[in-house]
């Protein structure tokens, strides 16, 4: 129970950190939202969570055994722990910068004809973080959540897409009502304690990839 709670607990982290940084599905969360309510925000996550599932069920199809080695979990575990800690430290060090862009972001109309499903496919299959991410981090959060099988990958999936809904909810019903997302010290503060949390986990993520080399 747990390595399930870590699982969850921590793909809940990542992703919020992921959501909370301005990019392409910001903008076409604020897009949807303006031209077709709150109910847009969810729906982009549900074409987000749609691709990931995807992708994570060929990741496990294609990939189960070789990831789940313990060489090769040295490896992520080193990879991605190691851009784990980068990019935190990144996020932290730009909270400010971020904060002001991501609370300036403005809707493109373009975005805003795909419908909300389509849009959330889209956005997220041609970020190049996403790939970069995918490659990375995921595929090592989705090895360590194999060694606890099914309710492993459940929990790391849920966590993920939980964290996703809750920012992009947040949006829509700020954007819907007229509000702003919250204050921009609030935000910036956000974004420091989320990149200071994904320095923590990455150094976890070495520090057990580095002790599989040893068994």
């Amino acid at each position: 129970m747990g390595q399930l709670l870590f699982l969850f607990g921590g793909a809940f982290i990542v992703g919020f950190s992921g959501a909370m940084m301005p990019g392409p599905v910001l903008t076409a969360t604020l897009s949807e939202v303006m031209k077709r309510g709150f109910r847009a925000g969810p729906l982009i996550v549900l074409g987000h969570a749609m691709l990931e599932l995807c992708v994570l069920a060929l990741v496990v199809m294609g990939l189960g055994e070789f990831i789940t080695r313990n060489a090769t979990l040295g490896v992520l575990g080193l990879g991605g722990g190691g851009l784990l800690v980068l990019m935190g430290a990144q996020m932290a060090l730009t909270a400010k910068r971020a904060a002001a862009e991501a609370l300036s972001a403005k809707a493109d109309p373009k975005t805003a004809i795909r419908g909300p499903v389509l849009a959330g496919i889209l956005t997220s299959v041609s970020n190049p973080y996403w790939t970069l991410w995918w490659a990375t981090i995921g595929l090592n959060y989705a090895a360590l959540a194999l060694k606890s099988g099914m309710a492993g990958l459940a929990s790391f999936y849920s966590g993920h897409i939980l964290s996703d809904l809750t920012w992009y909810s947040l949006v829509a019903a700020a954007v819907a009502s007229g509000r702003r997302i919250c204050p921009a010290w609030l935000y910036q503060l956000m974004l420091v304690v989320c990149g200071l949390a994904l320095v923590g986990l990455g150094a976890y993520f070495a520090a057990d990839g580095a002790a599989r080399f040893m068994v």
